[in-house]
């Protein structure tokens, strides 16, 4: 896993911004985390970028889509069963609820939650895009998955 930084002045967004458009395209990203920071006319964005060493050759993605990520890849082994757990849980409650799996959790907010080891509803509301109502709704199921096994040592 690679980290990139970009700092996006607000007084002069274009010059930053095409670069960075550029990369995210061009590259396998997992996560982006982004602040503002206020200080008048100097004020910016700061964003970090993390993603996948090597590019993304375009093959297969369709316009406007992103590339899939390969969490097997992406994650530790212990964290691809958990995340796998999750998906499965993810999948029930959809079929129950008959909605597609992303409304109850992306793909990437699964991985988030297993690499944060979230373990508790404060740490959940943590999670991008996770808001109080999915909290209250889907935390005690996801919760009781997200556990790791011990690794033999």
């Amino acid at each position: 896993m690679q980290l990139k930084m970009f700092v996006v002045s607000v007084k002069n967004v274009s010059a930053t911004e095409a670069e960075m458009n550029a990369f995210l395209r061009a590259h396998r990203v997992l996560a982006v985390k982004k602040e503002f920071v206020g200080d008048g006319e100097n004020s910016f964005w700061a964003f970090c970028v993390e993603y996948l060493e090597g590019s993304v050759s375009g093959v297969g993605v369709a316009p406007g889509r992103l590339p899939r990520i390969d969490y097997k890849e992406s994650l530790k082994p212990d964290e691809f069963e958990v995340f796998s757990r999750l998906r499965e849980w993810r999948k029930g409650v959809a079929e129950k609820e008959n909605v597609p799996v992303y409304v109850i959790f992306t793909n990437e907010q699964l991985a988030e939650m297993v690499r944060k080891r979230v373990s508790s509803k404060t740490a959940l509301k943590e999670i991008e895009g996770v808001g109080e109502a999915r909290v209250e709704k889907y935390a005690e199921g996801l919760l009781e998955r997200l556990v790791f096994n011990p690794v033999p040592g």
